[in-house]
């Protein structure tokens, strides 16, 4: 049983899950806030936003599918490489191992002896130099599946927030958009407030860092909107 300060937070689902909320957030928060300023048709602007609700996801989730997919392709094509030079150009391989121990501060005959342990483990020799030669991670078979979905509906999630307070009955467009702007800013700082909690920093500083980047693309947003409807 892992006990719970042996559990570590997983960093591609932190960033696949921060990836989709936000983009989704404040993609459908600049739409809601451009047509909130273009046109008084509630049922228009609700149109706009739930369009963009389903583009934006299937389109996250594809993009992250396939990004992970290359990653995954990347990494098992350069493995294959690796082994091949470690069958053919043993030597070199060799040099290149005793280089990563020595950057880490071994050398003498402590050098030379870490040098022929690890030659002796061929999978704990590649790993080392996938990890350290190359800078790669590991790509689980998974992992691409696992990324798209991920993303897809936490891309899902983010849009609906600001599209709530729209759906509300008796509520002003105005009014709509002014709690669409409280409510995704809340929930901005809440997602930085998440990522402070589960990585280090300052839950304010992350949080506050993320209320600012989507109100900025929310004004950005209801600016394009604004002016479309003057002209």
């Amino acid at each position: 049983m892992v006990s719970k300060h042996e559990q570590h937070v997983r960093p591609g689902l932190l960033s696949d899950f921060i990836l989709g909320s936000q983009d989704g957030l404040v993609n459908v928060l600049g739409i809601l806030l451009g047509l909130s300023a273009a046109t008084n048709d509630t049922t228009i602007i609700l149109i706009g936003a739930l369009a963009a609700l389903g583009a934006e996801s299937v389109s996250m989730g594809a993009v992250a599918y396939t990004s992970t997919l290359a990653r995954r392709r990347v990494y098992e094509a350069e493995r294959t490489r690796e082994l091949a030079e470690m069958r053919d150009l043993p030597d070199i391989e060799r040099e290149e191992v005793r280089t990563i121990f020595r950057n880490w501060g071994f050398e003498g005959d402590e050098l030379e002896e870490l040098v022929r342990k690890i030659e002796t483990k061929p999978k704990a020799m590649l790993e080392l130099m996938m990890a350290f030669e190359l800078n790669l991670s590991t790509v689980s078979e998974a992992q691409p599946l696992r990324s798209g979905l991920v993303v897809l509906a936490s891309t899902v999630i983010g849009s609906a927030i600001p599209i709530v307070p729209f759906l509300l009955p008796g509520l002003s467009i105005e009014t709509s958009a002014i709690a669409s702007i409280a409510l995704s800013g809340a929930a901005l700082f809440g997602i930085g407030w998440y990522e402070a909690a589960v990585t280090i920093g300052p839950f304010w500083k992350s949080g506050l860092r993320m209320l600012l980047i989507g109100l900025a693309a929310g004004f950005a947003g209801y600016l394009i909107g604004h002016f479309a409807h003057v002209y």
